[in-house]
């Protein structure tokens, strides 16, 4: 707190300092007006005014307005408190409001731990029969926690590049960034209170057992959780709320048991920890960032602004948030407030193996399906995420009774799945379908599963994963003993009525069963997509399990041990369109990966042989590529011979040893794009030694991919092997004139185009190094090169997300005036201001308007 001269006057002073007090007192408020208060410098009355404005900084304007009116005395003994430290104030307060009812309040908190400690004891596996307890402290596996959060241009199905990502992160994370569970709210991280923390994580890898491990410790009295109370919510359950309520209200609604003492929990809210876990399930997860807001826990309000408002620090500010989420939603959550980010990267290779003990309780049949897993990489890669490793142990429990291979495929693995459940739940009723295997209890079980199809396909074609008993397609199951294995039930309580509401464990789980109704039914198969425009990966990994269903192997699978029968008209239909679609694409460089991934769900070389484009363009550019989708990718191109026209990768994140993995593939290839990947010595030497040795290799692209003039160097002393190089793409990096200086003696031949715009050159360079007619250092009027850039680079912003349209724009939007004037530049450009301005209108989110409105004023100079 900055001190006031002697001599000066103290409503002066406060007149004086207001920015400073509001910026300063916002944080302790509420404990500062109780001070006030206590010693009559302010009246109830005055107090009521001031808790009546909404937010902590409007409340210390209003109690600067009050002082103004009160006299020096008072203003003098305002100066006085809020200069005291924090804890003083708050004990204060806490002397007033708390000690007459802290026996009552410590045996709250005592049954309130009892309570979370009964709650959080059993740990719910998606196959649990009735009545079954696996205990928490018998199955938990530690999950690694690091600080830092992923990337939010993620597509919905984030789980399946997570696998090779979580390689990656075990091999480089130091062991000083591994967080435990305990210390996520540690005052020693960074340099101010950490009070909300956002957790984030793909599908499955965990989110929700951490919550449960930190409830159960909490009710196990461990005392690294220094909070009184822990009010945990999810979610889904705040989704059955439909009119306005209030924060009170929320917290009762499964804590009765506080009733008694929760306005002192409130007023000792630096004390309470709110967890709210699942907001990627949120149903109005998109208006959280509110401007209304509440204030107070008995004030009624929407769900959605009681949320916002306790992000936000507006609604009981001294209390410590955590929030979990999916990445995918991460970018509707009013960032500003989050004080710590933190990733769960799911399991290590020996959390893996403790996995497995902890499944099997057998340590050598244990040990000898882990040995199964890490010789089959799909298996393992998806064994990082928990919810999977434990799919997986599931499958090989069962496996001997399967089928005689190992999983290839992620269908293969739930269809596997599927079976296992149902073998599990039904195995110990010597009158049910399996067991007797009855043509009555085969064709009641294929009903039953193409029901729980008919409602996953409807719902996710309109996007809910939420389901009411009202529904026909839910009330169709009733009576079912099956439906528990899938679904989770909620119970949603109104006045005057009950309703159950359901979900798949999993959204993938959803897809997998709307995938086997569509292609098991005489439902018509999704219209084709070959063409462009902007994908959510909304269906990517539907069509994924809908191609591998409709393969040979699965559907006897199905047909075996379901009575699930195919059409054949319908697997040929598919089969042809499949050919048809990914020789469309082909042609055209359309973005290619997903069918890539259907076509290797269905494991039948002869598929990838009966495509025959025109030419062979293969767009995989903007994805951050894992192993899977080098493997689909190879799966595709091995078996056809001849050349690669052209293999974009730009934007995948591509690694030296995924360079490697695929060098054979490069060494066919005409035009290689390996722009906007971090490329360092080790990438650009596996490309220098494709460049060596490729009598095909004519285009190469490495723009924005940090490369110097020792990379350029290594680059250019390959490319004089064997000549062969004609065009070399390589904006936006860190080249000098002297870096340039090295390709000088392969200009005009084989080099006859060299772009080296937005490099690290000045006007102080020699002239000559950058004089020769092939090496391009500014824009020019070559309307046939820069037209073609300038369609390329349009392509690739039509298709972009949001995200990734600013993160292009930063690249291409760094021109003067002098550009603008030469006519190519001026069409593309406009054109682009038009894309800008079309984003702009259909964008909800206020944040990434203003970062596309800066780029709509840089071009309209």
């Amino acid at each position: 707190m900055v001190e006031t001269d002697a001599c000066n006057s103290c409503l002066t002073a406060i007149r004086v300092l207001r920015v400073t007090l509001v910026d300063e007192l916002e944080g302790k408020i509420d404990s500062l007006l109780e001070v006030l208060v206590s010693r009559e410098v302010f009246t109830r009355d005055d107090r009521e005014e001031v808790l009546c404005r909404p937010g902590p900084r409007s409340r210390v304007r209003t109690v600067l307005d009050i002082l103004g009116c009160k006299g020096e005395e008072a203003a003098k003994v305002f100066l006085a408190i809020s200069s005291e430290p924090q804890e003083e104030a708050q004990r204060d307060s806490k002397e007033l409001n708390t000690q007459p009812q802290s026996i009552e309040y410590n045996k709250v908190k005592q049954k309130h731990k009892d309570v979370l400690r009964r709650r959080s004891e059993s740990m719910l596996f998606y196959n649990t029969r009735h009545g079954e307890k696996n205990l928490f402290s018998e199955h938990y596996v530690n999950l690694l926690l690091v600080d830092g959060h992923q990337g939010l241009d993620i597509k919905r199905h984030e789980l399946l590049t997570f696998g090779q990502k979580r390689l990656s992160m075990q091999q480089k994370s130091a062991v000083h960034k591994k967080i435990a569970p305990a210390e996520l709210f540690s005052s020693a991280y960074g340099n101010r209170p950490v009070k909300k923390v956002l957790v984030t994580g793909v599908a499955g890898i965990g989110k929700t057992i951490l919550v449960q491990k930190m409830l159960f410790d909490f009710g196990g009295r461990k005392d690294h959780l220094v909070f009184d109370f822990i009010i945990h919510m999810t979610f889904r359950d705040l989704n059955l709320i439909d009119k306005p309520t209030n924060f009170r209200e929320l917290v009762l609604r499964k804590n009765r048991h506080l009733a008694k003492e929760l306005d002192n929990i409130f007023a000792n809210d630096e004390m309470l920890l709110i967890i709210l876990d699942g907001f990627d399930e949120f149903r109005h997860y998109r208006g959280c960032n509110v401007d209304v807001f509440v204030t107070e826990p008995d004030e009624d309000a929407e769900v959605v602004e009681i949320l916002g408002s306790l992000m936000q620090g507006e609604l009981l500010p001294n209390a410590s948030v955590m929030l979990t989420s999916r990445p995918t939603a991460v970018n509707h959550i009013p960032i500003g407030c989050v004080d710590r980010f933190v990733l769960i990267a799911g399991f290590s290779l020996a959390e893996v193996h403790d996995f497995f003990l902890h499944y099997f309780q057998d340590d050598a049949f244990a040990d000898r399906m882990f040995a199964v897993v890490s010789a089959n990489e799909l298996m393992l890669t998806l064994c990082y995420i928990p919810a999977f490793c434990y799919i997986v142990c599931c499958i090989l429990k069962e496996s001997k009774d399967l089928c005689g291979e190992s999983p290839k495929t992620m269908t293969d693995i739930y269809v596997q799945y599927l079976v296992c459940l149902i073998r599990s739940h039904t195995q110990s009723r010597a009158e049910t379908f399996l067991q007797e295997q009855s043509p009555k209890g085969v064709e009641q079980l294929s009903d039953i599963v193409i029901k729980l199809g008919r409602l996953a396909f409807r719902k996710l074609m309109e996007h809910q994963t939420l389901f009411y008993s009202s529904d026909s397609d839910v009330a169709a199951l009733e009576g079912c003993s099956l439906v528990s294995t899938f679904l989770d039930k909620t119970v949603t309580q109104e006045p005057g009525y009950t309703e159950d509401v359901y979900s798949f464990a999993h959204l993938t789980v959803q897809e997998f069963f709307a995938a086997v109704y569509c292609a098991l039914t005489d439902h018509p198969l999704p219209e084709a997509s070959t063409a462009g425009g902007t994908n959510s990966g909304h269906l990517d990994l539907f069509n994924r399990f809908l191609s591998g269903i409709l393969s040979e192997r699965n559907a006897n699978l199905l047909s075996r041990h379901l009575g699930l029968s195919y059409h054949k008209d319908k697997v040929d239909t598919y089969r042809q369109r499949i050919i048809g679609e990914l020789a469309v694409l082909c042609d055209n460089g359309a973005h290619i990966l997903n069918h890539l991934h259907c076509l290797f769900e269905q494991q039948d070389p002869s598929l990838a042989l009966a495509v025959q484009p025109k030419t062979l363009r293969i767009n995989v550019s903007d994805e951050t590529l894992s192993q899977m989708d080098y493997n689909a990718i190879k799966y595709f191109l091995n078996p056809i011979e001849g050349k690669i026209s052209e293999l974009d990768l730009t934007g995948t994140g591509v690694s030296c040893e995924a360079l490697r993995d695929i060098q054979p593939l490069l060494l066919r290839c005409e035009s290689l794009w390996l722009g906007e990947n971090n490329l360092d010595m080790d990438s650009v030497q596996v490309i220098a030694d494709v460049l060596q040795v490729s009598d095909t290799m004519t285009h190469l692209g490495i723009g924005w991919s940090n490369l110097g003039d020792d990379e350029l160097l290594v680059l250019s002393s390959a490319i004089r092997v064997k000549k062969k190089l004609t065009e070399l793409w390589m904006e936006g990096n860190r080249v000098s004139g002297r870096g340039l200086l090295s390709l000088s003696d392969l200009t005009p031949n084989p080099l006859k185009k060299v772009v080296a715009i937005w490099n690290d050159l000045t006007d102080t360079e020699p002239e000559p190094r950058c004089s020769q007619e092939s090496i391009t250092v500014n824009f020019n009027d070559d309307h046939m090169t820069w037209e073609a850039w300038g369609e390329w680079v349009y392509k690739r912003c039509e298709v972009s997300s949001n995200e990734k349209l600013v993160t292009v724009l930063h690249k291409v939007c760094n021109v003067s005036v002098d550009y603008l004037e030469v006519q190519w530049a001026r069409t593309f450009y406009k054109q682009l201001s038009q894309l800008i301005k079309h984003r702009i209108e259909s964008c909800t989110e206020d944040d990434m308007c203003k970062k596309l409105r800066k780029f709509e004023n840089i071009l309209d100079l």
